[in-house]
């Protein structure tokens, strides 16, 4: 049993994190992490140390600080400070080194954003991912996932596994990633769809997270080779409004908890929050051409709109909605795959939403008939018989069901402001890379 005592404790305190200083003014605390960066001033050492929750300053006398990037553990007493990050700083009583960085980094961290050397942080992308950018967006991007998860287990959907190694593409197309088998041909999967809607007849209302593959022979600052798929399905539904319905309440939820759970990030990176208090507009593809092209002086033609054709798209919704979402609909059958439900005059009850101007989810109404959809796959030049498993299940009853698919990376970099898709992810993999 501990006796009292008028004087100060010297035991070490348990350790505190770099964000929780404003709430030990005054206080000894003991924090750990790395050397962000480093200056000496005349005699006066000033040393940013990094943590899982952010950076602090830390001020020295008389104290060799080590490389960057070395660990250390460092105690001493909060004191206010307005120049340093957070308005506080850690006034050094001793400092231990707990791990030695032998060599410099081959980019600076501190120094490391996304808006420039986009190669050289992408090449040493194992030492550039600790930078407090990348640490505060993929805090940011797990929030979000959490949120979506969370949402949808309180809308009674179950979270459902889906194999990754399939016989058939999803979707049809040449962006298949090719392997061996067991000496048979196989593909990574580029979406989960046929197993979500099989899982359908199951649960009624089931979702997954989880990395889908695309050979895309685009290379821009929106697409990925791999990325995390946020996938919905669920069914009894009446049309593809109810998919619109739920997408809705879905991306309002998860931008109003990122902006409680992640708050510290967001304001760290100065993003802009999400526009989700207005209904998010829903507009037919055809009048959206007409739109981009009577108010904007943009003519989109194709079976798609294309890039500018959304962000002009995005400008309306907020000029005209104050909304950062905006829903595209009816697509044409040939922008379509086989599953989408057809409306008879060649469009389908199929649908975009779009965010700041450019698509993140890609959804609509399913077919639930097995003829309709032999029809559909026989259409596209696709073998009804490589699909049979999947046929069965709609020949034992199948309810109007519907779902969406969001890219967890392009919504992350949407919502941060960040250029490139590649730096919303933590190892990004495109059509030259595969390292690191």
């Amino acid at each position: 049993m501990r006796e009292d005592s008028d004087q100060p404790s010297t035991a070490t305190p348990a350790r505190t994190l770099t964000r929780d200083l404003p709430l030990h003014d005054g206080e000894r605390v003991l924090l750990k992490g790395w050397v962000h960066a480093r200056r000496d001033l005349g005699g006066v050492q000033f040393l940013i140390l990094r943590d899982r929750s952010g950076a602090a300053q830390v001020v020295l006398h008389g104290v060799e600080v080590p490389l960057h990037e070395s660990v250390v553990e460092v105690e001493g007493s909060v004191a206010a400070s307005p120049k340093a990050p957070g308005g506080f700083e850690v006034q050094a009583e001793r400092m231990e080194i707990l791990s030695l960085a032998t060599h410099p980094t081959p980019v600076e961290i501190a120094k490391a954003s996304w808006n420039a050397n986009p190669e050289t942080l992408l090449q040493y992308r194992q030492v550039t991912v600790r930078g407090l950018e990348a640490q505060a967006m993929l805090k940011v991007q797990a929030e979000l996932v959490a949120a979506f998860r969370a949402f949808l287990t309180a809308e009674s959907f179950t979270e459902i596994f889906t194999p990754k190694l399939v016989a058939a593409g999803a979707e049809g197309g040449a962006d298949l990633f090719e392997v061996d088998y067991y000496g048979k041909r196989a593909y990574l999967a580029q979406s989960p769809q046929l197993y979500k809607q099989i899982m359908v007849a199951v649960h009624e209302r089931v979702f997954e997270t989880a990395p889908v593959y695309r050979a895309e022979a685009s290379h821009t600052t929106r697409h990925l080779a791999e990325y995390l798929s946020l996938d919905v399905e669920f069914g009894f539904i009446e049309d593809d409004g109810d998919v619109m319905d739920l997408q809705e309440r879905l991306l309002r939820s998860m931008m109003q908890r990122v902006a409680e759970t992640a708050a510290p990030e967001l304001e760290r990176l100065e993003a802009t929050p999400a526009r989700v208090d207005a209904p998010f507009p829903r507009i037919d593809l055809l009048a959206a051409r007409k739109l981009v092209e009577e108010r904007y002086g943009h003519a989109s033609g194709g079976k798609d709109l294309d890039p500018e054709a959304e962000r002009l798209l995005g400008q309306w919704a907020l000029e005209e909605h104050d909304s950062d979402f905006v829903f595209v609909t009816h697509y044409p059958e040939a922008a379509r795959p086989f599953y989408t439900y057809p409306t008879g005059d060649g469009l389908t009850r199929g649908l975009d939403l779009i965010f700041r101007g450019v698509e993140i989810t890609s959804g609509g109404q399913r077919v639930h008939d097995a003829e309709v959809l032999v029809q559909e796959l026989e259409k596209r030049g696709m073998d009804p018989r490589r699909f049979e498993g999947y046929l069965e299940v709609f020949r034992h009853g199948m309810p109007p069901h519907g779902g969406f698919a969001i890219g967890a990376e392009r919504l992350t970099a949407l919502l941060l402001g960040i250029p490139n898709v590649r730096f919303a992810r933590a190892f990004p993999r495109d059509g030259s890379r595969l390292q690191p």
